[in-house]
Parts: structure tokens; C-alpha cells; sequence
């Protein structure tokens, strides 16, 4: 609670004491027949002294020509309830409006506080080692790239960068809401705002502060306040017409049947009160956005990053979810895990000439290779070696042609492989026209894959589907082994696309999310309804195009998430529904003369407690 809620606070339980006093004295002790107008300094005081900021801000709003809020509409409503000699209503209303505006201002502090956690993780300085060893203090923002950092225990690291000596456990529940330390030693990447555990990093930087992975997180969280949901742009619409059309047809209730019909004007001012009282919108403006980013701080302490309502309420409608295969479902870590050779031929012969093959290349197949393969391979006896996209590698070894890689290869130079059906992807190496075997390298998929698939299920999402540009029959075996609907295979980026764009124009249809990992996946991940990037932590390119960022690579919390996101929209529209319903039923039974000023009350200020405290049950998330 801030030093002015508190305030606040004090003023309104001086006024419930002063009130309840001068109430007993009004009621017990004055004479019955003491006119109305001997009881009005007596509310005035109370009234008063918890009003007056309200009437001040209206005035001031009417001069600047704002006329139509909850202040106007609380000023206009007790000022003419006091008129009429309803001074304790007056009062009271007044007193529980002041209570209900408190009791908002805490709720929205606390969904505020929830995901400006956040804020905390932004380090004060940085100890700069000089030339000479010395270190300085410094502000991170003024630190170079490629300068050398200290990072002591228990400190912030304040930019990302790579260890170069010491050995720690990292902290980064912060940025991936998982709780468990991560080891860093040697070599190891380290992001700005973890915590360094109990030893000495010495850490070279490898990004300015402002594009270190804490500056890119707290981007998000300033502007995702930005980006409002339909809910809450159709409220901020309503408002603007609602509060006027109110506010004229009170006017018209409380003079119209007086003029043309003789009725009583006091009787009809009551009622226009009463009108004016439940009309203030506050539920529906308070509880709305409260909503959601109650949904989007439930989110961010798991370690998933919404970058607006809009993309919360859009997730919510989803119903088909599509993922990319290598770096989100598996590792993108290849292994060799057969060598076959054909007859003739010996496994070594096969591995040395596979491994001279893939000498030069850079694909996660030929890394996997030459982990298994450690001889050094002499690189002079190879020319003209090059890489052909989607196919493989050709030159000469020897002064004899080599190559490997897919069938669609060695068919171009005619030479003939027999088809494999091994799970995993198949390299196969000719030498000097003849075809010497083949290897297999697959994939790692992710540990918890196939359970994170059951819970998005789960979840409510009615269709999974895999692309990927590996060869169909793997991509449909580790569908299989995930249990995901539909998978595709051999696509390129723009294939990919293409599949997408076919999932979104289908008929009848909800939202379609996409998941993927880095570059290759932009172009889809902008397209889709609702973009998750789950790729490696404070990748440049998965926080800038999607919409959803997974702070680590914990394929379950995209299940989590889109729990959060029905969860959210759900608690929302039960806001929406129930403030509309009872504030039009007390308007009707206002304007017939059926509810008193005290149901009033609970028609304003009772439904908007009972939907701030709806939209705070947003702010909990627990894993089903």
C-alpha cells in the first residue's frame, strides 16, 4: 500500500467514526420535528472530508472540458441528493465510493507488482576490469562489448556475456520462472539479470546493455500494457458513450414527469440520483484491464512473457496449435547412432570417408559426425569440396569423387542406394561412383516432449501440428512418438508459410498459434494468429517476432500459458456480464422508483468489489 492509500485509508475510517456518530445523534437525539435543513451541518463535515478530492477533480475535469467520469457522476449525484435532504445517503455514498476507489487502487497495485517484479532484475552497476587489473565500478550502459567483467557472489549479472574463468550456479528464476540453478563453468553463456550463486565469474561481455537480454525483458513488460485486448478496447468505447447517455437521461427523468406530468421534483431528483449513483462505470473500467494483466503477471512468474492482452485473449480462442520440429520439439542436437556399410565395404572405411566428406561443413549432422570420428583428417588430399543446400557435399578425395548426403544426390551422379526406413536422418557416401553405406543421425527429442503434447491437450487446443523440413517419414515417426495430429515434411521456410496460411483460411475456424525457435521460424511465427517463441534463452529474434515469449525451453508451459489465457478472458467476460446485468436492473428499478439510494450503492460501488476481486483470481495460476 503506498503512502497515499494510506492516507486514504486514514480519511475513511475517521469519516466511519464521525459518520457513525453524527447518524446515532441524527437519529436518537434530534426531535422529530426539527426540519430537514437544521440536520445538513451536521453531514456536511463528514461529507466533506472524504469528498472533497472527488469534487475537486470533477471541477477541475469540467474546465478542461471532461466532463463525463465517475467524478462528475458522484459529485452531481450527492450534491443533489443533499438538495433534496437525503444527507445521510448522501454521505454514505460518498464514503463507500471512496472505499471502493481504495480498495481498486491496492487490487491494481498488486497485479502491477506482479509483473514489475521484473523491474528488480535490472543490475545498478558493474565492476569493469582495466588493463591493468584494477576493477572499476561502472553504470552497465557505459560498458563496451568485449570488456572483461567481475561477477562476485551473490551480485546481478549486469550483461550477457560468456564465462571465461570461475565456476558458479546461476540463478535465473527471474527471467525463466524456473526455480533450480543452472551450473556455468568455462565457455558457458551467462544473461543479464541472474544471480551469480557462490563463486567468482570473470565474464567477457558479448552485447551492449541495451540489447542484453534484461533491457529486451523489461521492453516487453513496459510496453505489453500498450496492446489492449478487444474486451478492453470495446470498454474504453463503451465508457465514452455509456457515461454520457446516463447522464443525460438522468437529467430527463428528474425533470421531464415533473414539467408535463406534475409529479413531485424532490420524488424524480431522488430517483435521477439513484440513476446517476449505479450508472458509474468503474466496474467494468477497473476490473477489465485489472483482468488482464493479472492474466499476463500469472504468466511472467512461470517465465513466459505476453506482450499485451490482445495476444492473451487471442491465445485463449485457439484451437490449433502448429510447432516446428528441430529446436522445439527435439534439441537440434544430432547424434550418429548406426553406420551401414554396404558389402565390400568395412564400418571404418566407411566413417573415415563419411568424415572426409563433411570435413568442411558446418551442419549439425557433419558435428555429430566428427564427434564420433576424432581423427584428425588431412584436409590436403581434399579439393573442390562444397556444400549443396538440401542435398549434401560433393568434391574430390584423392583426386576421386566423393560425396554424401541424401539419395536425391547420389541419383544425380547415378549412383544407386537402397532405401532405408531407420528413424532419423540418413547420410549416405559414394566414392569414386561406387556406393560405400550410409549413417544414421537423429535427433534428441526434448525430455517431457510427449507429456508437454498430452497437456496442451489438455488444455483445450483440438489439433497439433508438426512442420518441418526434415524428410516426411522422420518428421511423421517423431509425430508418432509425440502423439501429434498432422505432420508435414521437406518443407522449406516459404513452404512453411504456406502450410500455415492454409491452416488459417480454413473455414470455421479458431485462432491458430505457432511455435518455433529463432530465425528460420519469423516469417511464420508473424503470420500466425498468435506467435510463441520458445527458443534459446534471450534470442534476438524469437523476442522480436513473436508475440509470446518462453523465457526457457520448457515446451509445458505452453500448455500453462494458454491455461492462463482462457483462464483470464473467461474471468473477464464473467466481469463484463455480471456489472451490465445488475447495474441495469438497478437503473430500471431506480428509474420506477423501487431501489433506494443504498441499493444504488451496491449497484456501483458492491459490483465493482465483487469484480475487482474476480479479476485478482487472474493473478494465480496453478498447474492442473
Amino acid at each position: 500500500m503506498t503512502s497515499k492509500q494510506k492516507k486514504m485509508r486514514t480519511r475513511i475510517l475517521v469519516t466511519i467514526v464521525l459518520y457513525a456518530a453524527v447518524f446515532a445523534f441524527d437519529r436518537l437525539l434530534l426531535p422529530d420535528w426539527l426540519p430537514a435543513i437544521a440536520r445538513l451541518p451536521l453531514y456536511i463535515v463528514p461529507y466533506w472530508l472524504i469528498g472533497w478530492d472527488v469534487l475537486r477533480k470533477a471541477w477541475t475535469n469540467i474546465r478542461h472540458g471532461q466532463v463525463f467520469d465517475e467524478c462528475f457522476l458522484m459529485a452531481v449525484a450527492t450534491i443533489a441528493a443533499f438538495l433534496i435532504g437525503e444527507y445521510a445517503e448522501a454521505t454514505a455514498v460518498m464514503l463507500f465510493y471512496q472505499i471502493g476507489e481504495l480498495f481498486q487502487g491496492v487490487a491494481v497495485g498488486k497485479a502491477r507488482a506482479s509483473v514489475t517484479e521484473l523491474m528488480n532484475i535490472t543490475p545498478e552497476y558493474a565492476n569493469v576490469e582495466s588493463v591493468t587489473g584494477h576493477l572499476r565500478t561502472a553504470d552497465p550502459a557505459s560498458v563496451r562489448v568485449g570488456s572483461v567483467i567481475d561477477v562476485k557472489a551473490g551480485e546481478r549479472v549486469p550483461l550477457d556475456g560468456v564465462v571465461i574463468t570461475g565456476e558458479s550456479f546461476v540463478d535465473t528464476s527471474a527471467l525463466t520462472g524456473e526455480s533450480v540453478p543452472r551450473r556455468v563453468t568455462v565457455g558457458d553463456e551467462v544473461f543479464s539479470g541472474s544471480i551469480n550463486g557462490d563463486g567468482l565469474l570473470r565474464v567477457r561481455t558479448t552485447k551492449a546493455y541495451e540489447e542484453s537480454t534484461v533491457a529486451k525483458v523489461l521492453e516487453l513488460v513496459e510496453s505489453a500494457s500498450e496492446k489492449k485486448a478487444r474486451l478492453e478496447q470495446f470498454i474504453t468505447r463503451f465508457a465514452r458513450v455509456y457515461t454520457p447517455v446516463v447522464t443525460v437521461s438522468a437529467l430527463l427523468l428528474a425533470l421531464f414527469p415533473p414539467i408535463f406530468f406534475h409529479q413531485p421534483l424532490s420524488e424524480w431528483v431522488r430517483r435521477a440520483c439513484i440513476f446517476l449513483i449505479v450508472s458509474c462505470p468503474c466496474a467494468l473500467v477497473i476490473s477489465v484491464p485489472l483482468g488482464f494483466f493479472g492474466g499476463i503477471g500469472a504468466a511472467s512468474r512461470i517465465g513466459v512473457l505476453v506482450k499485451g492482452g490482445n495476444y492473451l485473449e487471442a491465445l485463449a480462442d485457439c484451437d490449433t496449435l502448429v510447432l516446428d520440429k528441430t529446436g522445439t520439439l527435439t534439441m537440434g542436437n544430432f547424434k550418429v547412432t548406426q553406420f551401414i556399410p554396404a558389402d565390400g565395404y568395412r564400418t571404418d572405411e566407411l566413417i573415415m570417408a563419411a568424415a572426409a566428406a563433411e570435413a568442411f561443413s558446418n551442419h549439425p549432422v557433419a558435428e555429430s559426425l566428427r564427434s564420433v570420428y576424432t581423427e584428425p583428417v588431412n584436409t590436403s588430399r581434399l579439393t573442390d569440396m562444397r556444400e549443396l543446400p538440401g542435398l549434401g557435399t560433393h568434391g574430390y578425395w584423392n583426386g576421386k569423387e566423393l560425396m554424401a548426403g541424401n539419395a536425391k544426390l547420389l541419383a544425380q551422379y547415378g549412383i544407386t542406394c537402397e532405401p532405408r526406413t531407420e528413424l532419423g536422418t540418413v547420410v549416405h557416401v559414394a566414392y569414386d561412383g561406387n556406393y560405400m553405406g550410409c549413417f544414421v543421425a537423429s535427433d534428441t527429442i526434448r525430455d517431457g516432449a510427449a507429456e508437454a503434447m498430452k497437456g496442451i491437450k489438455r488444455a483445450g487446443v483440438k489439433e497439433i501440428v508438426m512442420l518441418s523440413g526434415d524428410l516426411t517419414v522422420l518428421v511423421e515417426g517423431t509425430a508418432a512418438l509425440l502423439g501429434i495430429d498432422t505432420a508435414y515434411g521437406e518443407l522449406m521456410p516459404a513452404d512453411k508459410v504456406a502450410k500455415l496460411e492454409e491452416l488459417l483460411d480454413r473455414p470455421h475456424r479458431g485462432k491458430v498459434a505457432y511455435v518455433g525457435d529463432g530465425i528460420n521460424d519469423a516469417p511464420s511465427l508473424m503470420r500466425a494468429d498468435v506467435g510463441i517463441a520458445m527458443g534459446k534463452l534471450g534470442s534476438d529474434a524469437a523476442i522480436e517476432a513473436a508475440d509470446i515469449v518462453l523465457m526457457d525451453d520448457g515446451l509445458y508451459k505452453i500448455a500453462a500459458t494458454v491455461d492462463i489465457a482462457r483462464k483470464t478472458t473467461r474471468i473477464v467476460r464473467e466481469n463484463v456480464v455480471f456489472a451490465l446485468a445488475v447495474k441495469f436492473a438497478v437503473l430500471i428499478l431506480g428509474a420506477l422508483g423501487y431501489a433506494t439510494m443504498w441499493l444504488a450503492v451496491f449497484g456501483d460501488v458492491g459490483v465493482t468489489v465483487l469484480a475487482v476481486l474476480n479479476s485478482m483470481r487472474c493473478l494465480t495460476y496453478r498447474k492442473k
